[in-house]
């Protein structure tokens, strides 16, 4: 990744935060986005304490001055028009785009029945427009750069549906489908772009804890249950599992030991570990 220009949306805590870093380590050039300004200052400051120049976080989205190794603005991935615009200012600023990551998301618990449809409406614009948006706007910058890499962070719920985050396991179903698609578009037309999806299995992050819920639910009971029995993966690990892959230009990158488990399981038990998940899910209260 020496020299090579990588986008990283979300880049203001969790995975994102640690792919920047971990980019920045192996040579590149990066590109940060995310709405919570705060956050995203402080990913610069950690990029910048490993050795990458950078800009700072630029509020208004303005491109900061100079050549910098680290380009930072505020970017909310569901309008549109603020991601074709941040697209153009990454061009300007660097020149070329060589990697993007599409890892902007959020979560929401709560049944189908207690959820509104803004609920659903906000996770699907986040986690799935969100990519849609992200990968249109900076597919043209990626064929042209001649060595592209497109990269679209799921999840395992792509596969494995849990109760009350109906919502999520959509859009990252949508995600992955839509990522696959992709490939082989990519590869029927010959265009020099890898793509690849990630899913990541229990990673030790906040989006459980700052998920949203359906009213009169207690989201710190989910958010300590995941937390204490699911997350077993760092989110430092995770960020080298995911650039691992990308060098290794993988198609899919499974992320921590329960995301190969899960697989397994949905692939041999599409239908039984349904009935195993609600059986888990009564016993830690969720449902």
């Amino acid at each position: 990744m020496d020299g090579k220009v990588v986008v990283i949306t979300g880049a203001g805590s969790g995975i994102g935060r640690e792919l920047a870093r971990e980019a920045a380590r192996r040579g590149a050039r990066l590109a940060l986005s995310d709405i919570d300004i705060d956050g995203l200052a402080e990913t610069v400051e950690l990029v910048r304490a490993g050795g990458a120049r950078g800009d700072g976080a630029a509020g208004d989205g303005a491109a900061g001055d100079g050549a910098a190794d680290v380009h930072s603005v505020r970017l909310d991935v569901t309008e549109q028009a603020a991601v074709a615009e941040y697209a153009e200012r990454v061009m300007a600023h660097f020149g070329v785009v060589n990697l993007v990551i599409n890892n902007a998301g959020i979560a929401f618990t709560g049944s189908v029945e207690q959820s509104a449809y803004k609920d659903i409406a906000r996770v699907m614009d986040v986690d799935y427009w969100g990519v849609v948006y992200g990968t249109k706007e900076f597919l043209p910058h990626l064929i042209a750069s001649g060595d592209g890499h497109l990269v679209n962070v799921s999840s395992i719920f792509a596969f494995l549906s849990v109760p009350t985050q109906n919502a999520y396991n959509a859009a990252k179903a949508a995600v992955q489908q839509f990522t696959e698609s992709l490939r082989m578009e990519m590869l029927a037309a010959g265009h020099p772009v890898d793509v690849s999806c990630v899913h990541p299995g229990g990673i030790k992050t906040a989006v459980a804890r700052s998920a949203g819920a359906a009213e009169g639910l207690d989201t710190a009971t989910f958010a300590t249950i995941f937390d204490s029995k699911f997350a077993r993966t760092e989110a430092s690990t995770a960020a080298r599992v995911i650039l691992d892959g990308v060098e290794k230009r993988r198609a899919r990158v499974l992320v921590g030991p329960d995301a190969y488990v899960l697989d397994a399981l949905v692939r041999l038990a599409p239908v039984a570990y349904q009935k195993g998940t609600v059986a888990i899910s009564r016993r830690f209260g969720v449902v």
